[in-house]
């Protein structure tokens, strides 16, 4: 007998609240800053075609930065299983992100929590029944983050048509969806009461320079966060 999916967790104004994940963090400053401003998880890009990649025996030392109750995310895109392997020996990881092309099957080969990313607006994911689709395989995955089609897969500050979303939302078996693509502290806001989502992820919105965190940027972000997810309380 099939094993039965769970229900997608939903947005709940009277006792949910939205997470947040920093990404692309290379420095233990700005680990620091984001911890500080409530983070749940920090990102380390392990994709060495991205501005923010660093080397595993690098995230090792900052992992040390990271304290308890709060996630280390390791960013992948269509790596080999060795690069993989690599990362959960030195880095020890609480979950791995695939921005890629990764099949479900290579995604859970590693016996490791995952989040899968969807490129909402990519050829083939460019309507809410086909983004929907393409999710669908993919129900072992712990969310489903969803970010702008570009060529440097994420962290290129662009956003993308919320509404491709439409039929993920409908989906009473979704996963947790974690919105990700060009959020800062002037739309995030609009974002989150739009979508609702689990978690927002953001990258390039908190930055000075690609890897380089600015913590008023941070402090903005939190800000508009939390004083959204009170007012959404309030309705």
């Amino acid at each position: 007998m099939a094993t039965k999916r769970p229900t997608r967790l939903r947005h709940s104004n009277s006792i949910m609240r939205t997470r947040v994940k920093i990404c692309g963090l290379t420095r233990a400053a700005d680990i620091a800053s984001a911890v500080q401003a409530g983070a749940d998880a920090i990102g380390f890009v392990f994709y060495s075609g991205s501005k923010r990649y660093i080397a595993p025996w690098q995230a090792a030392q900052l992992r040390r930065a990271v304290p308890a109750f709060v996630d280390v995310v390791a960013l992948f895109v269509n790596p080999d299983p060795t690069e993989v392997q690599a990362v959960l020996e030195q880095v020890n990881p609480d979950l791995l992100q695939f921005h890629g092309d990764e099949s479900p099957q290579e995604c859970a080969r590693y016996g490791t929590r995952f989040m899968r990313v969807f490129r909402a607006g990519a050829p083939g994911l460019d309507t809410p029944a086909s983004l929907a689709a393409a999710c669908r395989p993919y129900g072992d995955a712990a969310a489903w983050l969803f970010d702008s089609y570009s060529s440097g897969y994420g962290g290129s500050g662009q956003t993308f048509d919320h509404a491709l979303l439409a039929g993920v939302r409908a989906d009473a078996a979704a996963r947790p969806v974690v919105l990700s693509g060009g959020l800062n502290g002037a739309n995030v806001g609009p974002a989150i009461e739009a979508i609702r989502p689990w978690a927002v992820d953001v990258s390039s919105g908190v930055e000075t320079a690609p890897g380089q965190k600015s913590p008023d940027k941070i402090r903005t972000l939190f800000d508009a966060v939390n004083s959204t997810d009170a007012r959404l309380r309030g309705q």
